[in-house]
């Protein structure tokens, strides 16, 4: 959906926000968290009402809070390398490490508290995280490359000449009404409309008729957008002043084409934002202590440039159109649906002082056997350690900041380059670690 008064209205609040977020893969490649006080808790928040960021989280959540707003914004720095080695005389082993590693990360949020039982609101926010910027020319111009691109070396890790990667961005703007409709119990829905550009560059070796329904439209085309709509409906219920739980569920995002990769992306430049549900409870054993626990799925099968199988390239040359790039079933990146797990404490230190901890663990989405074409997304995190605080200013403002840490890790596989004439021996590495920092202000109205 190319809709140019949704472009218009994503842009302007982008603008307000600063910046696009552009690199943000932690659990896949949504975020740990949305909100500076749920992301210093492992981004746990769907049984909690500590901040706006209803729309991200829980719309239901938001009759619970009064009337505040947020601002803030968080420096995030991965880390992502690449590696192949085994291939011998076929001399296509390289290793190298993306440039890009210092990324600006907005967000803003309101929540105002219309009547006791209903709210209205807005969330602004982002994912992102397939963003990739790797130097070109680590393999020499006499290499088993030259029978991959006929264009003349030296080549990147990919085979393909100049710089290598992508770069995918993603902006949320969803508006929520949050209705107490008995005492306790609260619903809510939050319309998502959505922004996303992307650009893709260094892939020639596979920007051509043998690989791709539409060569010529898989690489270095510079940035395409999209538009689509969404929404996220929620539930939070409380039990007394202790117990709480919560249950948001996030629908597809349809988005519009990229039409200047409709040669690389499964299903025409198809590339929509997967559906996702989040379940939790919170827990207050006194004044002092606050104890959230969430259990998330992020549907990454609904995608199919995200989820189909890499190898299904190698369909081509048996003359099955569909799963070449492109294709109604082409070649994706394979990543499988995950399941996530948050878990976060919040400790009131005296009337001044708030302090928080989390932990986030995530399965990784990446499979061994789809390394090659991941190395344009390594999205492979699976630990990330959290903390927090927030400093009451006075009775209507405080600043709150929070970090995290996601430790290395790595997944190892067999080339794809195998089956189309490198040694059986060659394999590829793909790594990341994490660090991000983050402060926001927000005021009560």
């Amino acid at each position: 959906m190319k809709h140019p008064a949704l472009t218009r209205i994503a842009l302007a609040l982008a603008a307000v926000t600063a910046a696009l977020p552009a690199a943000h893969a932690t659990d896949g490649y949504f975020a740990h968290g949305y909100g500076m006080k749920s992301l210093g808790m492992g981004g746990a928040g769907v049984a909690t009402a500590l901040e706006p960021f209803g729309g991200a989280v829980n719309p239901g959540a938001m009759s619970f809070l009064g009337n505040e707003w947020q601002l803030g914004a968080s420096w995030f720095s991965p880390d992502r390398s690449a590696s192949r080695s085994g291939s011998g005389p076929a001399g296509i082993d390289a290793s190298v490490t993306s440039d890009s590693k210092h990324f600006g990360i907005p967000e803003f949020a309101v929540n105002w508290r219309y009547s006791p039982t209903l709210a209205l609101g807005v969330s602004v926010f982002g994912n992102g995280g397939m963003n990739t910027n790797y130097a070109g020319d680590q393999i020499p111009a006499a290499s088993a490359c030259a029978s991959f691109n006929p264009t003349p070396g030296p080549y990147n890790l990919l085979c393909g000449n100049g710089r290598l990667g992508v770069d995918l961005s993603q902006l949320m703007i969803a508006p929520y009404v949050s209705w107490q409709f008995t005492p306790g119990h609260s619903i809510g829905v939050a319309p998502i409309i959505a922004y996303q550009r992307f650009k893709a560059e260094g892939l020639q070796a596979f920007d051509n008729p043998f690989l791709s329904t539409k060569p010529g439209s898989v690489t270095n085309r510079g940035y395409d957008d999209s538009t689509g709509l969404g929404v996220r409906v929620g539930y939070q219920g409380r039990f007394g002043d202790k117990f709480a739980v919560g249950v948001a569920y996030g629908s597809k995002v349809s988005m519009g084409e990229f039409d200047k990769y409709a040669g690389l992306f499964a299903e025409n430049g198809g590339f929509d934002i997967p559906a996702s549900l989040t379940v939790g409870a919170s827990f207050r054993p006194d004044d002092r202590w606050l104890i959230a626990l969430d259990y998330q799925k992020i549907y990454y099968g609904d995608v199919a440039a995200v989820h189909n199988p890499s190898s299904r390239i190698l369909n081509c040359f048996g003359g099955d159109a569909g799963a070449c790039l492109g294709g109604s079933g082409g070649a994706g990146f394979g990543w499988q649906d995950i399941d996530v797990w948050k878990l976060g404490v919040q400790y009131k230190v005296n009337d001044a002082w708030t302090v928080r901890f989390g932990y986030n663990h995530t399965d990784n989405p990446i499979r061994a056997e789809d390394v090659t074409f991941n190395i344009l997304a390594p999205g492979v995190m699976e630990d990330h350690y959290t903390v927090g605080a927030t400093w009451s200013i006075d009775k209507v403002s405080e600043l709150t900041g929070m970090a995290m840490v996601a430790t290395r890790n790595d997944v190892q596989g067999a080339s794809l380059f195998v089956p189309l004439g490198a040694p059986p021996t060659t394999s590829e590495t793909i790594g990341m670690k994490q660090f991000m920092l983050g402060i926001a202000y927000s005021r009560k109205f």
